[in-house]
């Protein structure tokens, strides 16, 4: 998870993508809309796969604690 990073004045503080300018939240976005891993890295040529992985690995874990906290 060391692929995504937090930065105060970057993007509002949300979680960003090694320091770049491209969100978590995006990658979810375009995945969800459809479109490929593939699709994203053509559109986005500094994100590799091993980044998009991390955003998924990222959004499952940020899941689960949210999941974890409410079971206590």
């Amino acid at each position: 998870m060391n692929r995504i990073t937090l930065e105060p004045g970057k993007r509002g503080g949300r979680p960003c993508i090694r320091g770049l300018r491209i969100t978590v939240y995006d990658v979810l976005s375009m995945l969800s809309s459809g479109m490929s891993q593939q699709e994203i890295q053509d559109d986005f040529p500094e994100l590799t796969a091993e980044d998009i992985l991390s955003v998924l690995a990222y959004a499952a874990d940020r899941e689960h604690q949210v999941v974890s906290l409410r079971a206590q």
